[in-house]
């Protein structure tokens, strides 16, 4: 079969060269097509763990309590006093125009909360109605040190120097995409648990196809509505300083990041191949042959996810520069091979060259194509769905990489006149032996070097954390993180966070007191409980009728008192609101404490304007839980999510004595920590299994364990150079530079397969491990020379980027390569050297001092 399909290959591609070119432009032109419907995703699904039970709480909960997504908005008047009449009416002007764009809900500011303490009224007056900062008469003075003073607006709505002031414009929940999400979810935790009947399966495909639709026109509306109002902002950036937040802008803006990375980035990456392989070669045809597979090989790869709907993420966005360098990689090969058999071999015609570099050259390129796919396999157990995505993407990509190389190429070479003027014009030999000849002359330094980098690399690993402040994404210049800045320092934090607490089970009476003695058994067939005295509308279920709940009770609302202070006294958390906010308001207005009846009275008094701000977003009385909201400061150096949470939970149990069935943790900031914990968990603790792979690999190649070892030393020292690196410089491990370790072993394990392969060739003339490491560098090595100075130069070029991820992984993924390919030029030969893994040929024929020289010069 093997043999076959051999022979077909070789038939089609030296004899058939047109169709095979033919057939790859009609593939080429049909992916083209779908290019039009290729699509970003940077939604918040995108950042959250798939399996994750806290993300179908955390839906359960927006929906119960209509806490929708919103966007801030930062006002600071730039002549003179925020409170004057000309800035507030820009405010008010600004106000308005916002709440008439499309899917905003309303829109609160300084000019529309309640004042309960300008001047303040008694709870008796506070039934007549409310005073605003627009009402006429209102003194702006008390209002302002209410906005500072009081629990229900300080560091909330207005900075501590009163010079900033926070719109909050609140969108309309979209309770269509969370019921079909929640759907969605649902079936696919029972196709995985217990499996689906025919019918539930059919409607997964269904609601799936829906909410993927659904999703897809809510976000080009989300960025049209950011659009929208940054349009409004614009006009009044001349009287204000404005910066606009929130989550939906932040998505906006990372999928502009992300198209602006892709063009620019891209556009540069292929530039600088361009010039690379100019200067290599230098000659236009082994230019043009590379570049024209890595074009042909994105355009074909994007075009599939186009016609799939598979979309890129933030995480998978440097997809597309990657692709572009493993296919150079391959292409280099193939190219360098085919270059050396003409040089050495003159009288050899188109045919037989083509040939001769393909059979050399495809069981190589074959198992590092099998490498990288291991290697960025690690990344589908992530339970995180772009970076499963991405890891597909990648293997995919690969694999058509090597077929589409091993297509163009050779098909081209033999339409092609062959030339050999020029071949051997290539001074990289003389760099690459300068690597072979320090391994040979400085074996101890060369050792000494490995085991420190291994020694300090170790010690940086221990310093790798999975913490991360989002804001650090972003440049400072960027309006995300100037934005992001002025709500944390001024304005409360910007990361949400929900405690959710259970009301307790209690079989005593919910109120104070003796019972009431007109609620029992009247006679004349009324019945017990039913007040003759109570108002008419109140027993017909009308307004005033409010149910109880045990969260408006003294006990109750001690305890969420308590929990409230406890949270205002940790340094990382900002801004909290719940029931407290309101009962120490009703307490400071009462002048002293209230009962159980004199709470029930005043729930029964509030306005509707406090019930929506201080009551609704707090209380379920249905379900008997309050809800604590509090807002992270996602720029405080000491924010540790994980501990933070951890922090709550055991106050909650240990020093108030409330039973963990009864507390729930929910938020963005829950759900990030989630992801965050699981990468550290599913990644670094899989790369042990990465290498095991890889290794069994290495033995099915090069079928001896010694050589499998030493091989795979180089790659574990270089990926554990570039964690550690990332532990001594403070780079977090996030849903980015996890994938680091995968691309490191991916790419890195490339050249010691390469150059493995050709040293057990070389060896086999002489038996001489010397000559056999120096005729290795003088001809594979200079492959990977070329190769890893593309990668290495060409992602340095996203350090150029203003998307701080991008910027990490181009970095970072030059660390990577510059450390595999020294560990490969150096320690790779040396071990050889030592270790003398390969036994010496029988009867093999002496090369002479001609022929040795005539490698080193081709």
């Amino acid at each position: 079969m093997l043999s076959a399909f051999k022979t077909f290959y070789e038939i089609l591609v030296t004899r058939r060269p047109k169709l095979v070119l033919s057939l790859v432009a009609l593939v080429v032109v049909a992916a083209a097509l779908g290019l039009p419907r290729f699509k970003l995703d940077a939604s918040a699904d995108s950042l959250t763990l798939e399996a994750d039970k806290s993300l179908d709480y955390f839906r359960e909960i927006s929906a119960r309590y209509a806490s929708g997504d919103f966007l801030v908005v930062t006002y600071r008047w730039r002549d003179g006093d925020l409170f004057s009449d000309a800035s507030l009416d820009a405010l008010r002007s600004l106000r308005d125009r916002l709440a008439q764009v499309d899917g905003v809900e309303s829109v609160q500011s300084i000019l529309d909360v309640p004042l309960l303490y300008s001047p303040k009224p008694t709870i008796a007056e506070i039934a007549e109605g409310l005073r605003t900062l627009s009402t006429p008469g209102t003194d702006r003075d008390m209002a302002r040190r209410e906005f500072l003073s009081s629990p229900i607006y300080r560091e909330l709505i207005l900075s501590p120097d009163a010079s900033t002031t926070a719109l909050l414009v609140n969108l309309k929940l979209d309770r269509q995409g969370l019921a079909l999400v929640r759907e969605r979810d649902a079936l696919r935790g029972k196709r995985n648990s217990e499996g689906l009947s025919s019918a539930e399966a059919v409607r997964l495909e269904q609601v799936s196809k829906v909410y993927l639709q659904h999703r897809t026109q809510a976000e080009l509306d989300s960025r049209a509505r950011v659009k929208e109002v940054r349009g409004i902002l614009d006009s009044y950036r001349g009287q204000a300083e404005l910066f606009l937040g929130g989550v939906s802008m932040i998505t906006a803006d990372m999928i502009a990041f992300i198209q602006s990375d892709l063009v620019v980035f891209g556009t540069g990456i292929l530039l600088f191949i361009i010039a690379t392989l100019l200067i290599i070669f230098r000659q236009v045809r082994w230019v043009l042959l590379p570049l024209t597979t890595c074009v042909v090989t994105a355009v074909v790869m994007l075009g599939l996810l186009s016609w799939l709907d598979w979309r890129l993420t933030v995480i998978s966005a440097n997809f597309v520069a990657l692709l572009l360098i493993i296919t150079l990689a391959i292409t280099i090969h193939l190219s360098v091979r085919y270059r050396e058999f003409a040089a050495q071999n003159p009288d050899w015609d188109r045919r037989r060259l083509a040939l001769e570099a393909v059979r050399f050259m495809a069981k190589p390129c074959l198992y590092t194509t099998l490498t990288t796919i291991v290697a960025f396999a690690s990344l589908v157990v992530s339970g995180i769905r772009p970076v499963i995505d991405f890891g597909w993407m990648m293997t995919i990509g690969v694999s058509l990489a090597l077929v589409l190389s091993f297509l163009i190429i050779p098909a081209a070479l033999m339409l092609l006149p062959r030339r050999s003027d020029g071949i051997s014009r290539d001074n990289s030999r003389a760099f690459t032996l300068m690597f072979s000849r320090f391994a040979e002359r400085h074996r101890a330094l060369v050792l000494g070097i490995a085991a420190a980098a291994a020694i300090v690399s170790g010690v940086g690993a221990t310093q790798l954390r999975v913490e991360n402040r989002f804001i650090d994404y972003f440049d400072s210049s960027t309006e995300i993180y100037q934005g992001m800045l002025a709500i944390d320092q001024r304005l409360g934090g910007t990361v949400t966070l929900d405690i959710i607490l259970d009301q307790p089970e209690v079989e005593e009476p919910l109120f104070e007191g003796e019972e009431d003695p007109f609620a029992a058994d009247m006679g004349d067939g009324e019945l017990a409980g039913e007040d003759p005295f109570a108002d008419d509308d109140a027993s017909a279920g009308g307004e005033a009728a409010v149910a109880p709940s045990y969260w408006f009770t003294v006990a109750g609302l001690a305890e969420i008192e308590q929990l409230h202070d406890y949270l205002e006294r940790q340094p990382e958390i900002g801004k909290v609101q719940s029931l407290a906010t309101l009962y120490k308001v009703a307490r400071d207005l009462n002048g002293g404490p209230l009962n159980d009846f004199e709470l029930a009275v005043a729930r029964n008094s509030l306005p509707s304007e406090i019930n929506q701000v201080l009551v609704d977003p707090y209380l379920s009385v249905e379900h008997g839980q309050t809800r604590i909201a509090l807002r992270v400061k996602e720029t405080d150096p000491n924010l540790r999510r994980d501990e933070l949470i951890q922090r709550i939970y055991d106050y909650v149990h240990d020093d108030m004595g409330v039973a963990p069935g009864r507390v729930h943790l929910t938020g963005l900031l829950v759900l990030y920590n989630n992801m965050l914990q699981s990468l550290f968990k599913s990644q670094i603790l899989t790369l042990g299994a990465v290498f095991l792979g890889i290794l069994l690999m290495f033995l099915a190649l090069f079928r001896s364990l010694p050589l499998a070892l030493i091989a795979l030393t180089p790659n574990i020292l270089a990926a554990s150079v570039v964690l550690g690196g990332m532990g001594l410089a403070g780079v977090p491990l996030d849903m980015m530079t996890i994938t680091i370790a995968a691309i490191t072993v991916g790419i890195g394990v490339d050249h010691a397969i390469h150059y493995l392969y050709r040293f057990r060739s070389e060896f086999a003339k002489d038996g001489d491990y010397v000559a056999t490491m120096h005729r290795s560098h003088a001809t594979i090595g200079r492959a990977m020379f070329y190769t890893a100075i593309t990668i290495i130069a060409g992602f340095s070029i996203l350090a150029l980027s203003k998307f701080v991820p991008s910027i990490y992984f181009g970095l970072l993924t030059a660390l990577a390569m510059s450390a595999a390919l020294l560990g490969s030029l150096t320690l790779l030969p040396l071990l050889l050297l030592i270790f003398k893994p390969l036994k010496a040929p029988e009867n093999s024929p002496e090369v002479t001092e001609e022929e040795t020289s005539r490698y080193l010069n081709s």
